[in-house]
């Protein structure tokens, strides 16, 4: 009997000890799930941000090691900054670290892989030698490349070389890089160049137990009641950081368009409701302002997660008009609540998002194509929930952690030659 696997997680940032951000869940749940299949885990990530909890006690069973490395930003204090001079300076410094202390890790015979998110495992990749174990790297979104968005412009592409220098010297050093979406292989060949046999894709996943607990049908009816909206006005909810980057000026646009008289939205009762916060709400006020849509749009600002997945049951559609994006866990989650979802073709959202057969997807900055999805929602709202059936067996079938989880370690397995 093989004796259990013990691998080394490396990652900048990990819920709850960081936030809820999309790489936060994403190590979390990587973590919870190994554990729960009886492989001892090594996360080493930063001490935990200002309010947050200093234990492992998330990651029960407990088959968790916590080692942290500090993150130092400027003017180096212990704490993650997330603009691009901080992930252009202190990522790399703590990729170094944290993989050193990988290395220390591997020299004694304490672990069998190493598991670095993006830049982690710097140290770890610069250090190793024949032998030692090997290195796994999920690069997630890639963002320091202008994956999905196009070549990140001036002063931008400038700033962020140092990181896309530690990305590269990660990557070319490990045994297998992660693509997190089959429509993100030729975004990971063209920026990193993988050799023959060392990509693979395992998507970013959720966990379905914990996402139908979160909420069902009466908390949808309960959160309509809640903001006055009746069972049969139609429901479009988007869910994210309201910055550049997640296109919402251009849905408001569309929604501009097919609220025209004549327009497929003109006498329908509706509501946009947008789940989020950040520095661009005043400018999407103001184009929703200026087309006349403010009684039909509800900007619900921070929400508790409970509040979040009664919204998905209270959604008719999802829409996610996103200009740049990873994996997209928001939309996994409303595809989990069996809602049919509108998207842009950014990011890995085209492998979820199946035209005719769970939604629409439209190219990025396109509002007439979003104003023409809209349309066809508001047509076929008799098919909604089929497409929402389809959603779920999507989820159900390739994102839950439930299925990744296994399909993780078999590649791990695969690299130390166990079968």
């Amino acid at each position: 009997m093989n004796a259990p696997l013990r691998v080394a997680v490396l990652a900048r940032a990990v819920r709850p000890l960081h936030g809820l951000g999309g790489l936060e869940q994403s190590v979390y749940d990587l973590v919870r799930h190994l554990a729960a299949r009886q492989v001892e885990v090594t996360l080493i990530t930063p001490p935990p941000s200002s309010g947050q909890t200093d234990s492992a006690s998330p990651f029960a069973p407990a088959r968790v090691t916590l080692r942290h490395v500090p993150y130092l930003t400027f003017p180096f204090a212990n704490r993650r900054g997330t603009t691009i001079l901080d992930r252009s300076t202190a990522y790399p410094l703590f990729g170094w670290r944290a993989g050193r202390v990988a290395l220390a890790l591997a020299r004694a015979g304490s672990i069998d892989v190493v598991h670095a998110f993006g830049a982690s495992g710097l140290g770890y990749a610069l250090g190793q030698r024949p032998g030692d174990p090997p290195l796994v790297v999920n690069p997630q979104g890639l963002e320091e490349f202008g994956a999905s968005s196009g070549t990140p412009p001036g002063l931008k592409r400038w700033a962020y070389a140092p990181l896309r220098a530690a990305v590269r010297a990660t990557t070319r050093r490990a045994a297998a890089i992660i693509a997190t979406d089959h429509a993100l292989v030729p975004v990971v060949e063209r920026h990193l160049r993988p050799r023959q046999g060392q990509l693979v894709v395992i998507p970013n996943g959720i966990d379905l137990v914990d996402t139908s607990a979160l909420a069902g049908p009466a908390d949808g009816r309960r959160i309509r009641r809640q903001h006055g909206i009746s069972a049969e006005t139609i429901v479009l909810l988007s869910v994210g950081r309201l910055e550049h980057n997640k296109g919402f000026d251009v849905m408001a646009a569309a929604l501009g368009r097919a609220a025209q008289p004549g327009g497929p939205l003109d006498g329908q009762e509706w509501r946009w409701v947008l789940a989020g916060t950040g520095p661009y709400r005043a400018a999407i006020e103001a184009i929703v302002e200026a087309r006349g849509l403010g009684r039909h749009v509800l900007f619900a600002g921070r929400v508790s997660n409970a509040d979040l997945h009664a919204w998905y049951e209270a959604a008719t559609v999802f829409a996610h008009p996103s200009r740049y994006e990873g994996s997209s866990l928001v939309t996994l989650e409303a595809m989990a609540h069996r809602r049919a979802v509108i998207a842009t073709r950014a990011g890995g959202l085209p492998d979820k998002v199946r035209p005719g057969v769970n939604g629409w997807l439209v190219d990025i900055d396109s509002a007439d194509g979003l104003a023409q999805a809209i349309a066809e929602v508001v047509a076929a709202r008799s098919a909604l929930a089929g497409m929402g059936d389809a959603s779920r067996r999507i989820v159900e079938e390739e994102f839950s952690w439930a299925v990744l989880a296994e399909r993780q370690i078999a590649d791990y397995n695969n690299l130390l030659g166990r079968t």
